[in-house]
């Protein structure tokens, strides 16, 4: 797998990570989704410089311009609910893309620290030699990324996958590297070192979905 750490060089990315991270600035949830937002917009862009590009002949007022331009048949899927903000900052970079949502969350059998990853809702577009990039902003264990590939099966082979994530720990990093093919990239922002004994990313930011959109009702 090929793996794009955006921290490894600085750039502005730095400042949008600080302020998702910060627990005096990440209450604030429209300034958190938009954070993820340009995240996305910044890993998106750095992504399109390995995509595929053709020529083509542009028509100005003055004369003609000759320009590379995307070629990529795009599929953009995210994962319910967290996913909607990198998924917005993505599909402004990737404007003409197709969509593709699903919904997959921790199932706790009789409230332990294990988990299953359960997906319920799913609506995509033929991935058929297309290129897929599925995203989810929190890398923890993995499960749900594997999850969803798993789940996208039925609607084609893609002709090539770019995970994309904004925070990620080394654990979810190796087990998607065991079960997507060396050819896929993972993009994201940056990487923690551990996860705790409940499977979230440490020091991470908390809980993606509940600082974008408010807390599930706990059943």
């Amino acid at each position: 797998m090929h793996i794009h750490n955006l921290s490894q060089q600085n750039s502005v990315l730095n400042t949008f990570v600080s302020e998702i991270r910060s627990v005096s600035i990440q209450t604030d949830r429209m300034r958190f989704r938009r954070n993820i937002e340009r995240i996305g917009e910044v890993l998106g862009y750095e992504m399109s410089k390995v995509l595929d590009y053709k020529s083509t002949s542009i028509k100005t007022p003055l004369g003609t311009s000759s320009i590379d331009v995307l070629e990529n048949d795009i599929v953009l899927c995210s994962i319910l609910r967290a996913g909607i903000p990198l998924h917005y900052g993505l599909l402004n970079v990737f404007d003409t893309a197709e969509n593709a949502f699903i919904s997959a969350y921790r199932h706790h059998n009789d409230h332990s620290e294990s988990f299953e990853i359960i997906v319920e809702y799913l609506a995509c577009p033929s991935l058929e030699n297309k290129t897929l990039i599925l995203a989810d902003p929190m890398l923890a264990t993995g499960q749900s990324m594997v999850a969803t590939f798993e789940a996208l099966k039925p609607f084609g082979i893609p002709k090539d996958i770019h995970l994309v994530s904004v925070i990620g720990a080394h654990e979810g990093i190796n087990f998607v590297e065991n079960h997507f093919n060396a050819s896929t990239h993972l993009w994201i922002a940056t990487i923690d070192d551990k996860l705790n004994d409940k499977g979230y990313i440490v020091p991470g930011l908390g809980d993606a979905g509940d600082l974008a959109f408010g807390q599930k009702l706990q059943q």
